[in-house]
């Protein structure tokens, strides 16, 4: 029961941080800011003294690179989802080996 929790919640953290990386850098929240108009990096590449910082996260090319690992998570949590039955045994085969 414990392997299949695991890979169930292996599956989840992936979908949904791929859901998360593929969505956020292209949505405004409510007038909060797009991806690169945020009062964290602000404050960051304030305090850092590197204003090109902000310069580079806001650029298209860093948020189509999020995108693409967002997309990558989706992928793994897909086929963990496809293979899960392979994955639980693989599981419980390395817990009996281990007692």
């Amino acid at each position: 029961m414990v392997e299949r929790l695991t890979v169930v919640f292996f599956i989840l953290l992936c979908f949904l941080l791929g859901l998360s990386l593929t969505l956020f850098p292209w949505l405004d929240f409510n007038g909060m800011g797009d991806w690169g108009d945020n009062y964290l990096l602000a404050l960051v590449s304030e305090k850092a003294g590197l204003p090109v910082l902000r310069t580079a996260v806001s650029s298209n090319w860093v948020r189509g690179a999020v995108t693409g690992l967002g997309i990558l998570n989706l992928f793994i949590a897909f086929w963990e989802l496809a293979h899960f039955k392979e994955n639980v045994a693989l599981l419980e085969e390395q817990d009996k080996r281990q007692k």
